[in-house]
């Protein structure tokens, strides 16, 4: 918190326009983050882009985004290209974000000094 609060309202991914709307409105939080000179809220940003893509391929690659069947097996890949859309809208903004360079230099800089 607070970029739980903040972030989280715009994270939707079932749809390629809603991934694309969503994507947008977390990037521009980030560039917000920027502006203000906040790490972490970048961070937090970036991480949501990130889960946003993770979770759209997880939904892409599984029916109902569940890999496990109730055994603990894995069930078999049923590709949704719809979902795996929303996940490569996704995927080019967290990219764009994990490579900003003040993004970069910010992070090197809070590893330095928080281990």
């Amino acid at each position: 918190e607070p970029y739980k609060s903040e972030i989280l309202p715009y994270w939707r991914f079932k749809t390629p326009d809603i991934a694309r709307e969503s994507s947008g409105q977390i990037y521009e939080l980030f560039l917000e983050y920027k502006k203000q000179k906040d790490f972490v809220g970048m961070d937090m940003a970036r991480k949501f882009l990130q889960m946003g893509y993770t979770r759209s391929r997880r939904y892409a690659n599984y029916k109902g985004g569940k890999k496990y069947d109730k055994d603990g097996n894995v069930n078999d890949r049923q590709i949704n290209e719809e979902k795996a859309e929303s996940a490569r809208i996704f995927e080019e903004k967290w990219i764009k974000a994990r490579e900003d360079e003040t993004y970069l230099s910010w992070k090197k800089d809070h590893q330095q000094k928080y281990g």
